[in-house]
């Protein structure tokens, strides 16, 4: 076991669910999603009230995100029955009717912390409620501007992906760069990553060319760009529908010296294995590694295929059981343990939480080469700060 990164000692990260001795019958289909209602007096609670640490799990079950949502709380009933944890008890909200309203009902009965929301303006309203109960809230969201030292974020953020990258482009000669990136809050974020990215590894800046989110805007960004030159290496931070336009200008069918490197919206993404123009393109992502077996595990489980964004919802219940381990119930919960420098171990590798509430994960960098996806450069597996020197 990993320095400081074990997230449950003797369990597995996806524990055998066929051994010899388990009578669960496990569902073919999602459970039904569990309607809370105000909490009852403490005298008529049930008789393990005492025993297990009321969880809200906080995302949309209808609505235009209700599979995605359904496919979370799926994830997070797998991760207790693979588990068999007995003193936790999870209570799914529905967000889509009105997140502050969902967290008032978990509030009313008495959770002790939230898991979710997944979209990032539910965030506020869930803190709304959550704050004043002093509960503390595990977001699925990845946006930075939502985290405080009482909300963490655990989704996968674009700029550690881009940290990543730029550092292996750098250790393998990049020096100057570029970038075109989409108007809106995710190239201003993109945009920060990496000007901070290349100020950390004594890069140069040269410009950013940036673009209404549609195929003629984006190629007359890299129309401009390329005119101009001095870049070695470009930055294309958007959906692989939308780089090819621009990689099709900078490096037609692949020819020329230009570097391309993506961000983690690439990730799983086929389409570009068969983009000419972004073969040798780097990105870097979390490991996919672990995700097939749980895959195929919630796949027999419940008779579909999981969203990747599912295993947000399995690691946030191993999270809660570490924690669990030294949490009593009726006490708040003990928020100084997600600051662990050593991190923790999920399906999605290690991570661990900045004192900001952002979650710092060890990613992979791969390359677009020969109509396939290969990593180049694995994730660490241990946080090097953390480990003490010999």
């Amino acid at each position: 076991m990993m320095v400081g990164a074990a997230l449950l000692g003797a369990c597995q990260i996806i524990p055998d669910t066929s051994r010899p001795g388990t009578s669960y019958e496990p569902p073919r289909t999602p459970p039904p999603v569990a309607v809370p209602v105000p909490a009852p007096p403490v005298s008529n609670l049930p008789q393990d009230a005492e025993q297990r640490h009321r969880i809200a799990l906080l995302v949309p079950t209808t609505g235009r995100n209700a599979s995605v949502g359904l496919s979370i709380a799926n994830a997070a009933t797998m991760a207790l029955l693979d588990t068999n944890a007995a003193n936790l008890r999870i209570t799914t909200y529905d967000t889509a009717t009105g997140a502050s309203s969902a967290a008032a009902r978990a509030m009313a009965d008495g959770n002790a912390l939230v898991l979710g929301p997944l979209m990032p303006e539910n965030v506020a309203p869930v803190l709304a409620q959550a704050k004043p109960a002093g509960v503390t809230v595990l977001a699925f969201s990845n946006d930075g501007s939502v985290a405080r030292p009482d909300v963490f974020m655990l989704g996968q953020a674009p700029e550690q992906s881009i940290a990543r990258t730029v550092a292996y482009a750098r250790e393998r000669g990049s020096q100057r760069f570029a970038a075109i990136l989409p108007e809106g809050g995710y190239g201003d974020r993109a945009e920060a990553a990496l000007s901070a990215a290349l100020l950390e590894t004594g890069a140069t800046f040269v410009r950013t060319e940036r673009y209404a989110r549609s195929n003629t805007s984006i190629m007359g960004a890299a129309t401009r760009l390329n005119a101009r030159g001095g870049f070695d290496t470009v930055l294309l931070a958007d959906n692989a529908s939308l780089a090819k336009q621009a990689a099709d200008i900078l490096r037609p069918r692949g020819t020329g010296t230009i570097k391309v490197i993506g961000t983690e919206l690439w990730s799983g993404v086929s389409s570009v294995t068969r983009t000419p123009s972004l073969r040798g393109a780097w990105f870097s992502a979390i490991s996919d590694s672990r995700f097939k077996r749980f895959s195929d595990s919630f796949e027999e489980r419940f008779g579909e295929r999981p969203y990747r964004v599912s295993t947000l919802g399995y690691d946030a219940v191993l999270l809660t059981l570490r924690v669990a381990q030294d949490w009593r119930v009726g006490e708040p919960f003990p928020i100084g343990q997600l600051y662990d420098r050593g991190g923790f171990l999920g399906l999605d590798g290690v991570f661990r939480f900045d004192r900001d509430g952002m979650v710092d994960r060890a990613m992979e960098v791969r390359e677009i080469r020969g109509g396939s996806v290969v990593e180049i450069d694995p994730a660490p597996t241990v946080f090097r700060d953390a480990v003490p020197a010999n």
